[in-house]
């Protein structure tokens, strides 16, 4: 599958984002031909974690409240429990992250990136996957909740990817390019 032409839109919390589950997604991006972009709800740079530990930091290409989903051809959203944990706090990047649901554009999900998505109520009737203590969230916010490597859901206005954690980064990157 290529993403040739495609920018991907990659939104993160200024700290806290599971490192692993931006950068394999963002390789795989990059290795399909498409083009990255890191979104933060402030400028700078983003710190990446292994669980509890910091990692790297990246680079933020732009913010979330001077953005719209249009300038983007997909949305991936990394898990880390701080992460969507604070991104569900901002109303730009739950706005942001809304856009893309509602325009019918792709968005990949993984670990506890779900919570941003159930902070813009756009899970509802959808068949998602996350990390097994957001099963409960999902089902509350209407969602149908399954334990499985990567779902595809495409009952809703475009293509919705997640998968569990880190472990499921191969298939999540691969259903992540063959939606995007």
């Amino acid at each position: 599958m290529t993403l040739h032409g495609s920018t991907i839109a990659f939104l993160v919390a200024p700290e806290g984002v599971e490192q692993v589950e931006l950068t394999e997604p963002w390789t795989a991006v990059e290795e399909a031909g498409g083009t990255p972009v890191l979104v933060s709800t402030d400028p700078g740079q983003v710190q990446g974690f292994h669980h509890l530990d910091k990692a790297d930091t990246f680079p933020v290409d732009a913010t979330a409240d001077v953005l719209t989903h249009d300038e983007y051809d997909g949305l991936v959203l990394p898990g880390g429990v701080a992460n969507p944990d604070f991104l569900r706090t901002v109303p730009a990047a739950v706005s942001f992250a809304k856009g893309f649901v509602d325009a019918g554009k792709p968005v990949a999900v993984i670990c506890h990136g779900p919570w941003t998505l159930i902070e813009a109520d756009v899970v509802r009737g959808r068949t998602l996957t996350s990390w097994p203590s957001l099963q409960t969230d999902l089902r509350n916010a209407g969602a149908r909740w399954v334990d499985e490597e990567v779902v595809v859901c495409t009952a809703g206005p475009g293509p919705l990817v997640s998968s569990r954690r880190p472990d499921d980064l191969p298939a999540f990157t691969a259903a992540m390019a063959e939606h995007f």
